[in-house]
């Protein structure tokens, strides 16, 4: 999934104000091996920078998190917490990244950044969405999460995006229902299967997925030899999706016609 739209929304904005707070140059290079010694609090936050823009994300870490360790009362250290999750982030440390955003936000909860980290954090879980043929709990995460910026957060400029993601992500876990209801209907397990398509009917009301879920509940209950179900099935496929080749399918396995021919 693509990283633009955040760097676009928050990460640039984030950084723009940073390189204002830096406006002085950094002395020196870096040497692993040279003797610990304090260093101006502008010298480590811009050589972060400087870091960060050249995509050393290993180095730009580091850097920021000396900066929190060195100058912990400063404003450059409360911006670096920020700025050292953004980079963990940038290098698909997700985990280092939420570890950073946690405390940020326990020790910061009314810092003009918070809805920003809560966004960040959302996000570390929305790229590591799956395919629906794999367990689901970080598509949940991730529906939870952005689901907390929207709520604590409608008016930031993090919430239409996350309002977007939310769509996006409920549409997922929808299809990983589809996907083991599939599976059950398969193997004649129509039971299992009836309860996972009703699920998405049900739960996922608002999705593409609903016209296929209605369509198999119609296979499903036929299968049983329990007709009257897989009418009142159909018959809601009908109603809401009249026009769909799931409600096509359905008619013609409830009267054997099929309408499309007659359309020609």
């Amino acid at each position: 999934m693509s990283k633009a739209l955040m760097v676009k929304a928050g990460g640039a904005a984030l950084l723009a104000a940073a390189l204002l707070l830096g406006g002085c140059g950094w002395f020196g290079g870096k040497d692993d091996n040279a003797t610990y010694v304090e260093q101006p609090v502008d010298q480590l936050y811009n050589r972060a920078l400087d870091d960060l823009g050249a995509e050393d994300y290993k180095n730009a870490a580091k850097e920021f998190e000396e900066v929190d360790r060195q100058h912990p009362y400063s404003v450059w250290a409360t911006k670096a917490q920020v700025m050292a999750a953004f980079t963990y982030y940038q290098s698909n440390k997700y985990d280092d990244a939420i570890i950073a955003l946690d405390r940020f936000i326990q020790l910061h909860p009314g810092h003009k950044d918070i809805p920003y980290a809560y966004y960040l954090k959302a996000l570390c879980y929305y790229e590591q969405i799956s395919d629906v043929g794999r367990d689901q709990g970080l598509t949940q995460k991730a529906l939870d999460s952005l689901a907390e910026v929207v709520k604590r957060y409608p008016d930031s400029p993090y919430a239409r995006d996350s309002r977007l993601k939310v769509e996006l992500t409920i549409d997922h876990l929808a299809g990983k229902e589809m996907d083991i209801g599939r599976y059950y209907q398969k193997n004649q397990q129509y039971i299992g299967a009836i309860n996972r398509y009703r699920t998405v009917i049900e739960r996922f009301q608002t999705t593409t997925h609903v016209p296929e879920a209605l369509h198999r509940l119609v296979e499903c209950y036929l299968a049983l030899g329990v007709k009257s179900e897989a009418k009142e099935a159909a018959a809601v496929l009908g109603h809401n999706f009249p026009g769909s080749d799931w409600y096509a399918d359905s008619y013609f396995l409830m009267t054997g016609e099929d309408f499309r021919i007659d359309d020609k």
